[in-house]
């Protein structure tokens, strides 16, 4: 379906970015197009990869002018671009709300403009019932795109967006983290133990924003449906893969933290559509005139339960061990470990 096209992702230089171009740069698709304002990033993939099918967009979602110079020529995008850390949002509320916000908003603007055939925004579960600046504001990028998606012909631009839990072992995320303290020697710094966060992988995060391109409708919410593990089991997995002896020191819940994260709220869980592996949250696309749609008797609301990370299935110590070893990352990194143990050398 991406053949001979060209696909253009914002932030992409960042995790996500990095592991959908790697999807797509050996297929027959025409040109992978990264758009971000981080020039020494930039400048690594170029060399690292040297494939004509990259091109570099310097710019920043909040500059609408950027944006739209690298828009001329694009069929699809994925919008990726974003400030995703919740304690530093907390401190600086007003850039998630010019990144995650307006940014979107330039994108989407920029799309319809120049007659962008699909837009998949990306989400995260801190936007259902968000208590943070970084999940308030990711929130309102969900408005956005689902207004936008309602007001524009989808034969003509097609705007949906995904929601997915922590991605494992993304920059700046705390599998890395532990990974560190680890070889460090130092105490394992757990916020609350019982704390619960969804799981995936970021190859699971790049065939959802692919399934969303491929079944999703205008103004749609796609989430994916994804097993949950306590951060405190995390924790020993990862100590156990490491056969490390490492003090969990428990911290306390930072800034901004939920006890445990939510896929879906109650009000969207009545809506959606259960696609086996992922969940499909409609827009609602009904006018300001609420008497027309009224239908007596609709009490499905009073006994449905949201989707959240303490609900869905638990994984063990032994399935989150089996899940971090699917991971690259995990598997260089106990590589690294192991030689290390065999020698004089000191990290």
């Amino acid at each position: 379906m991406f053949k001979d096209k060209t696909l253009l992702i914002t932030g992409g230089t960042g995790s996500f970015g990095n592991a959908v171009m790697k999807r797509f740069l050996d297929t027959d698709i025409k040109e992978i197009r990264i758009f971000s304002r981080d020039e020494k990033k930039q400048d690594d993939m170029r060399k690292l990869y040297k494939n004509d099918k990259l091109k570099f967009y310097l710019g920043d979602v909040r500059d609408l002018g950027s944006v739209n110079n690298a828009m001329y020529g694009v069929d699809y995008i994925f919008h990726a671009a974003a400030l995703k850390q919740v304690p530093s949002c907390e401190f600086f509320p007003l850039e998630a709300v010019k990144t995650n916000i307006i940014g979107t908003d330039n994108v989407l603007t920029s799309a319809i403009e120049h007659d962008i055939k699909k837009v998949i925004c990306l989400s995260t579960d801190k936007a259902a019932y968000p208590i943070n600046a970084m999940g308030i504001s990711k929130a309102m990028m969900e408005k956005v795109f689902v207004a936008k998606g309602k007001t524009v012909d989808p034969n003509r631009t097609l705007i949906c967006g995904t929601r997915y839990g922590n991605v494992m072992a993304s920059r700046g995320s705390v599998i890395p983290l532990f990974i560190e303290q680890i070889k460090r020697g130092e105490p394992i710094t757990v916020t609350d133990p019982n704390m619960t966060r969804f799981l995936m992988s970021l190859e699971e995060a790049v065939e959802l924003v692919v399934f969303a391109f491929g079944n999703a409708e205008s103004g749609d919410i796609m989430v994916q449906k994804s097993p949950a593990s306590t951060i405190g089991d995390l924790a020993q997995a990862l100590k156990e893969l490491f056969d490390a002896d490492n003090e969990v020191k428990v911290i306390g819940t930072r800034h901004g933290e939920k006890l445990y994260e939510t896929l879906l709220t109650r009000e969207e869980h009545v809506v959606a559509q259960d696609l086996g592996g992922y969940y499909r949250v409609p827009a609602d696309k009904r006018d300001l005139n609420y008497d027309k749609y009224f239908s007596e008797g609709d009490e499905k609301l009073s006994s449905e339960m949201e989707y959240n990370s303490h609900n869905t299935k638990r994984l063990t110590v032994e399935e989150i061990k089996d899940k971090l070893l699917m991971l690259d990352y995990v598997q260089e990194e106990l590589k690294g470990w192991k030689q290390h143990e065999h020698s004089d050398n000191r990290f």
